[in-house]
């Protein structure tokens, strides 16, 4: 049997006499059979930031909790996912075959809701297979097959490793 155990902040009050968002004993977090099958809420990875959470399963299915969400599960729209990752102002998917899909406001401030595919923008189209990712405060970094390193997003303080004064 699959648990997860989580405590932190919450929205809602714990019970009638402790008002508190507050949970500080560790809770289990239970689904509700979000896969058709209860073998395939095997969990894989979970990946959380200020204000959502996704949990990655096994059979490469993935869904989301996050404030905009009524403490309901929203399914990711995407297939054999391999990791996930989340920033303060991201999200990043990476498939099986090397794709990788984000959204958030550093990485397109004009539909921060939707996932677009970032391997895609890369120019060298010999670069595009990504082998892992990683959330930065604001930014998001691609590792490829070729092991190059790719940076995405707020390059405010140069984190992207550019000078920000010449953008």
């Amino acid at each position: 049997m699959n648990e997860i155990i989580f405590f932190g902040s919450n929205k809602e009050p714990i019970s009638l006499e402790n008002k508190s968002d507050k949970i500080l004993k560790p809770i289990q977090f239970k689904f509700e059979n979000e896969n058709e099958n209860e073998n395939e809420n095997e969990i894989k990875q979970i990946s959380s930031s200020n204000d959502s959470t996704i949990f990655l399963f096994k059979n490469g299915k993935a869904i989301e909790y996050s404030r905009y969400s009524n403490q309901k599960p929203q399914k990711i729209q995407i297939e054999n996912i391999q990791k996930v990752t989340i920033g303060d102002d991201n999200k990043a998917i990476l498939t099986i075959e090397g794709n990788v899909f984000a959204k958030g406001m550093s990485i397109n401030p004009n539909n921060s809701k939707e996932f677009i595919n970032i391997s895609s923008l890369i120019e060298d189209k010999n670069d595009r297979v990504v082998q892992d990712i990683v959330s930065g405060w604001d930014a998001l970094y691609l590792l490829t097959s070729n092991q190059n390193a790719y940076g995405i997003g707020s390059n405010y303080d140069g984190q992207l490793g550019v000078d920000p004064q010449t953008l």
